[in-house]
């Protein structure tokens, strides 16, 4: 039955163009994802797999833990490169030439600039202004950053509660960081939310008219009248969409990691995401791998969880173009509420199911909650409250569906 459920689905022209679509997209993705150029010694960029090992290979050089007397190295090779003939272009920016001459250095550059600047600016040039004997504050930086902004500009925002949590987070984070070529895992991230929503949209397609086809077509009281229409047949429309889901979701997000990190590499998977640039401010003390697997398992629970929505208003509804609508509205609704200036808001928006698509953000938001007189975090708790919600959708659909009258 359940077989027959799917092929149900499959067999529908949209169907088929929808896979194809979504084949598609992703293809579009992976080749944005690898958009890498290195700069050769001419000034001129190049694209393609040979680049990106050379830029592997420049990066690569600077291997090892960012101690002290590494920083104070990287400092002075950036103010010799500043010095020498050629760097600067007319208009006081670096040229082409100048920028090849960087890019082994460039990620540790730009964590030195944003250690040294205001806790929410970013000045690329500011790392040309330090000395090597700055290396020494480095770390405490990122601490201090942190102590202004909270008893500054968001004073109001956050309870002492939750500002000793963040600070007492950021001191347990381990030092000196290990550095390591990333490129794979940065690209990998940036647009893996965009393969998993797009996924989560053509999902809702498919599973829009599961629960709905019978009332479609009339036939609902020859279903329900069956023998096993209340009973085995219902079940095997909950685990039809519950298989597709699965299979369709692993297939594009292993396949989105095989291609970006078979071309790119995967160096530097056991990093702290402090290494990143968008995680050089977040408060969860995880690697690169812990980070790269809650994208992909909360992006699944994310998905699940949406996707057991449109089946249930598919068939409460009895209307495939209704259900459709949900995975829209979830995506979508947090974009408008972020647009009123209530501060409860986005405690609220951290906590909707479009964080678990993209859950490289979510590690970086600082949404916190009082459980108990516990601060957390966001990310644990749209881990567990969401998988309790996914467990008790299945039951829930399942008796809907059996127990609906036929038309």
């Amino acid at each position: 039955m359940i077989r027959y459920e799917l092929k149900k689905v499959f067999v529908k022209p949209g169907s088929r163009i929808a896979l194809l679509l979504l084949a598609l997209l992703l293809g579009v993705v992976c080749f944005f994802a690898m958009d890498v150029g290195y700069v050769n010694e001419q000034g001129k960029q190049e694209t393609g797999i040979h680049a990106m090992r050379k830029l592997r290979e420049v990066k690569k050089e600077w291997e090892g833990e960012l101690t002290e007397d590494v920083l104070a190295s990287v400092i002075a090779e950036n103010a010799r490169i500043n010095g020498l003939p050629g760097y600067w272009g007319e208009e006081g920016f670096a040229t082409d030439m100048g920028y090849g001459w960087k890019q082994g250095i460039y990620d540790i550059c730009r964590m030195l600039s944003t250690a040294f600047g205001a806790f929410r600016e970013y000045d690329y040039r500011r790392v040309d202004s330090l000395s090597p004997k700055d290396a020494g504050q480095f770390y405490e930086r990122r601490i201090l950053q942190l102590k202004e902004w909270l008893f500054g500009e968001a004073n109001e925002q956050f309870s002492e509660g939750e500002k000793a949590f963040l600070i007492g987070r950021f001191e347990e984070l381990e030092t000196p960081l290990f550095y390591d070529y990333l490129y794979g895992w940065d690209q990998l991230f940036e647009y893996a939310p965009t393969v998993i929503m797009i996924t989560v949209l053509i999902l809702g397609f498919l599973a829009a008219g599961i629960f709905s086809g019978e009332f479609q077509l009339k036939a609902d009281a020859i279903f329900f009248s069956s023998r096993h229409g209340r009973g085995k047949a219902s079940r095997a429309k909950l685990w039809a969409g519950l298989i597709m889901v699965t299979v369709i979701y692993w297939g594009m997000v292993l396949l989105y990691s095989a291609i970006v990190l078979g071309c790119m590499g995967t160096d530097g998977a056991g990093c702290a995401i402090q290494m990143t640039g968008r995680g050089w401010k977040s408060f969860y003390n995880i690697t690169i791998w812990q980070e790269y697997l809650l994208i992909l398992f909360g992006g699944y629970l994310g998905a699940i969880f949406i996707l057991l929505l449109v089946m249930l208003v598919s068939a409460k509804a009895r209307s495939a173009v209704l259900a459709v609508t949900i995975p829209f509205f979830l995506l979508f609704l947090p974009n408008f509420l972020t647009m009123v200036p209530v501060s409860l808001i986005g405690r609220i928006c951290g906590l909707l199911p479009d964080q678990l698509l993209q859950m490289n953000m979510a590690v970086c938001y600082y949404n916190l909650y009082q459980i108990g007189g516990k601060v957390i975090g966001a990310v644990p708790i749209l881990l567990v409250a969401y998988l309790a919600l996914t467990v008790l959708l299945g039951p829930v659909i399942y008796q809907v569906y059996r127990k609906a009258e036929a038309g």
